[in-house]
């Protein structure tokens, strides 16, 4: 096992043993050989396209294998045993019509031909015998640009899939996937993997784009929002992750069933959405992030969905009220699968009734969600005059995923000290660092602005576009520093796109990727100065001066 993907990977270098996460070496080399697996299948996808042979259930099915490869995913060796059959099945079956149409199907590569061991040991021993990571290039920093772009498709994939789920697909993002991961797989020069890295970036802009418009276009806009988060009496189902669609057909069938519905971690945001606030059970928060969840989802007296990234081992205490859907799983836990375009959430909704719910009311105050690009833009005269009469003096994207590796406070202490008369944009779970703080407002605009789930980094970047528009600058001359927490793959692509749109100083933390070697930061920090994050205090002077 050799994974150092996410951030709190062991001493900062690489998970050898165990996942911090959770992930067995089993898994670990299970979500190895499925990758590899998967560059044989876009090897022959990239070939057909250039004869004209597309397969949309190829395209979809590659993002859905990768995706299940990104941290928080999917911990059942039984699922990716399937996902690596059907690889190689859906390879072989698109060999013979790239061959009939005449496209390339000798690969020298050995993904292009691997043929999966008959059983689940088999698999296993394929796996941790693949070495896959530390032989992706001889060079360590070809390697590190290659696992780089590698990660940045594991999150580019899982917007692409949250966004077909939605019905928002386009060609050129799963053209670009395929390409990308069939060139990982040949030597490539330095200068040649930068670019990709850089177009990876780029081609998960359109990703977020097509995700946004199926969340706005299907849900609505987002619309300032107060959200409880306390509790009252009565049946309960919890819903963590990041899908739309799986709580929007959860408040459908539940919506006679006396069961109130409770957001956790980054489905927070969805009380903005007006087809989704609409329902009278839809009532409030509990908990906070994602690697709380060992110490909350004890104390939640009902039954609990996770939806996308985010499990833990579920604790025994709570483990027979979990059930996972869509690309989720964990061995011993439900799991609810989707028929078609629907998903039967009978067995979480009797589950519920069945527990105790809450016995009693809890009054914890409520956050504001909902500032999403058209409510913000929305008062952008107001927030342009504020700029120019100095009662702003600068905005602060403060954001990225959250984790439980010391050094995190960080966030709630910057957020702390930035001064009064600054704005605070916020998304994703980092934000539950300080998610709850009173900051007051400015002009009758909250200082603190949740712009929504890291699947809404997209509206954050409109934002700032469209303030460097009226302000006839770049946005790199606008008065705004973004203070950037990551931990998964999602974040690096995100990290990805804001290169590729040539942002800079940005400032990045709470540690740098393991792999990123120094020869590549010193490439990242000459084009584009990003800054290791150090104290609060020593970077708002920096800033702000």
């Amino acid at each position: 096992m050799y994974c150092n993907q996410c951030e709190q990977t062991a001493k900062g270098i690489a998970c050898t043993t165990m996942g911090v996460c959770g992930k067995t070496e089993a898994v670990a080399g299970l979500e190895d050989l499925l990758t590899h697996a998967i560059q044989g299948l876009c090897l022959v996808a990239d070939a057909g396209r250039k004869v004209g042979v597309v397969d949309n259930a190829v395209d979809r099915f590659t993002c859905e294998a990768i995706f299940s490869c990104l941290t928080n995913v999917d911990f059942d060796p039984a699922r990716f045993v399937t996902l690596i059959n059907k690889t190689v099945a859906l390879r072989d079956a698109l060999k013979v019509k790239v061959a009939a149409a005449g496209g390339k199907t000798d690969f020298t590569s050995a993904a292009a031909t691997f043929a999966p061991a008959a059983s689940l040991t088999g698999l296993e021993e394929q796996g941790a015998a693949l070495n896959f990571i530390n032989t992706l290039d001889v060079n360590p920093d070809l390697q590190s640009l290659k696992q780089i772009t590698m990660y940045g498709l594991r999150g580019l994939a899982a917007y692409a899939d949250h966004a077909a789920i939605l019905g928002q697909e386009d060609e050129a993002v799963y053209a670009f996937i395929h390409e990308a991961m069939a060139t990982l797989t040949s030597e490539q020069g330095l200068n040649e993997l930068v670019g990709l890295a850089l177009k990876c970036g780029e081609v998960n802009l359109k990703a977020m784009e097509l995700l946004d418009a199926g969340n706005t276009g299907t849900y609505g806009h987002p619309v300032p929002t107060p959200v409880p988060l306390g509790h009252i009496p009565g049946k309960c189902i919890l819903v963590t992750g990041h899908d739309l669609k799986d709580l929007a057909m959860l408040l459908e069938q539940t919506k006679d069933k006396g069961i109130n519905i409770y957001t956790h971690g980054e489905m927070l945001p969805c009380h903005g959405y007006p087809e989704l606030k609409k329902y009278s059970h839809f009532y409030g928060h509990f908990g906070t992030a994602w690697q709380n969840q060992h110490k909350e989802m004890p104390e939640f007296p009902g039954s609990i969905l996770f939806t996308t990234n985010c499990i833990q081992n579920p604790k025994d205490s709570y483990k027979d009220n979990v059930f996972t859907t869509g690309l989720v799983g964990w061995p011993g836990v439900a799991h609810i699968e989707a028929v078609g375009q629907t998903k039967d959430f009978s067995a979480l909704i009797n589950r519920a009734l069945a527990l105790p719910g809450f016995t009693d009311t809890l009054d914890k105050g409520s956050v504001l969600v909902g500032f999403g690009r058209n409510t913000v833009l929305g008062v952008a005269d107001k927030v342009i005059a504020a700029v120019k009469s100095k009662a702003i003096r600068h905005f602060f994207l403060v954001g990225g995923c959250d984790g439980a590796k010391p050094g995190r406070n960080y966030y709630t202490e910057i957020v702390e000290q930035i001064p009064s008369d600054c704005m605070i944009l916020t998304l994703a779970c980092g934000k539950f660092r300080f998610f709850d703080k009173q900051l007051g407002d400015i002009g009758g605009i909250p200082r603190l602005l949740d712009v929504g789930q890291c699947n809404d980094a997209y509206s954050a970047i409109q934002i700032a576009v469209a303030l460097a528009g009226a302000f006839e600058c770049g946005v790199n001359d606008l008065p705004l520093s973004m203070i950037l927490s990551w931990y998964e793959q999602k974040a690096v692509v995100i990290l990805l796109t804001l290169l590729s749109l040539g942002i800079k100083n940005i400032h990045l933390g709470p540690s740098l990727p393991a792999f990123i070697t120094p020869n590549v930061l010193n490439v990242l920090v000459e084009n584009f100065n990003i800054k290791p994050v150090t104290t609060p205090e020593a970077d708002l002077k920096a800033i702000l001066g």
